[in-house]
């Protein structure tokens, strides 16, 4: 549809119209929302979140939903053998970038290659960085000193402190690490740690109970160790208590006792 200023005799005019014309077909930087998720692939199926514009004759404009941009590649932070990867879903935001040429070589093999078609800024060759949040999404409680991995109600948190002081942690789940090497795991549940084998190298050891009440540890299979285990509890091994339990076969002079019931 002609625009009404290509009639202005007026060169300067003509060239803004002509400019214009060619930028509304230029594509850039689109915020977008998935709409799917392909895991095996890696890519997105995503909605352009800005309808665009579409002139009608008789000068008006109409705005339309914008087509779905699909198999666009999915961008995770990584490099150097590390990857951190996040469980796309339907209704993420994202920002969906769109290379200056096309991307389908690229994608298909890697590597350098030859550009199969000519075209320039396409819808068809983008880019999904997820993460972009608009206002009304926006996170509560972003910390404004630490670096963090956390899920988006808060609730669950690693944390980098660039200070050495580690303090009372509000999320249900949360692991701390400061530079002096300290890490506190904090949880309102459990701590569990599953392994063939666990090896705790420490000059202390201390567990205690945020309630003030007891603490129960419970460990499934033998304990070796050749320092001490101290504590002003109670402990029960193969469900004998250390504290209350007795002895059978008992014998006068230097005899041994049985074993402890």
């Amino acid at each position: 549809m002609m625009d009404r200023r290509e009639r202005y005799d007026d060169f300067v005019e003509a060239v803004r119209v002509a400019m214009d014309g060619r930028l509304s077909e230029l594509w850039t930087a689109m915020p977008c929302i998935v709409e799917s998720y392909d895991a095996e692939a890696e890519t997105i199926t995503a909605q352009p979140a800005v309808r665009g514009r579409v002139l009608q004759p008789d000068g008006s404009e109409t705005l339309v939903a914008l087509p779905l941009l699909v198999d666009v590649p999915a961008i995770f932070p990584g490099a150097g053998g590390f990857t951190l990867t996040f469980p796309v879903k339907a209704g993420d935001e994202c920002l969906v970038v769109f290379a200056s040429r096309c991307i389908d070589a690229w994608w298909q093999s890697g590597g350098v290659g030859n550009p199969l078609e000519t075209r320039q800024h396409d819808l068809s060759d983008g880019f999904a960085f997820v993460g972009p949040r608009c206002r009304a999404r926006a996170l509560d409680g972003v910390s404004t000193e630490n670096v963090q991995l956390r899920t988006d109600d808060g609730k669950a948190s690693v944390t980098m402190r660039p200070d050495y002081t580690i303090v009372a942690a509000n999320p249900a789940a949360s692991v701390s690490l400061t530079p002096a090497g300290e890490v506190a795991a904090v949880a309102t549940a459990r701590i569990s740690l599953r392994a063939p084998d666990v090896i705790i190298a420490a000059n202390s050891l201390s567990m205690t109970n945020l309630e003030g009440g007891a603490v129960a540890a419970n460990i499934v299979g033998d304990i070796n160790q050749t320092g001490s285990i101290t504590s002003s509890g109670d402990h029960e091994a193969g469900g004998v208590s250390l504290v209350h339990h007795v002895h059978e076969g008992v014998e006068a002079g230097g005899d041994n006792t049985g074993e402890p019931i």
